[in-house]
């Protein structure tokens, strides 16, 4: 991953809005300008567990995203660190982290 190398601009805000709009409901954009989604779950245990799907993801992905979890919530924040900003990878893990989320809750 050519971003996470560094050296690389963060994408322009207009393009990461553009973006955003193409994944499921609930991810905006923070103050920061980091891509932010809080899940809703029934219990701790679940957010719990959610949360720990979605930590496998990024050992996988070698992508990591900083993971908020309280009582029936799990807030997922996502950036490239290396450039300080938003990479096209970290709308492909936002997609990911979305799928990990519709599973659970179809099973």
């Amino acid at each position: 991953c050519i971003p996470c190398r560094g050296g690389v601009p963060p994408m322009a805000k207009d393009r990461a809005e553009a973006l955003v709009r193409e994944l499921d409901a609930g991810w905006r954009l923070n103050a920061n300008g980091h891509l932010e989604r809080e899940y809703a779950f029934d219990n701790f245990a679940q957010a719990m567990a959610f949360a720990n799907k979605v930590a496998d993801v990024a050992e996988d992905e070698g992508h990591h995203p900083d993971l908020h979890i309280a009582w029936g919530v799990c807030k997922v924040e996502i950036w490239t660190h290396k450039i300080s900003g938003l990479t096209e990878s970290d709308f492909y893990f936002a997609a990911k982290a979305d799928r990990v989320f519709n599973a659970s809750i179809e099973s």
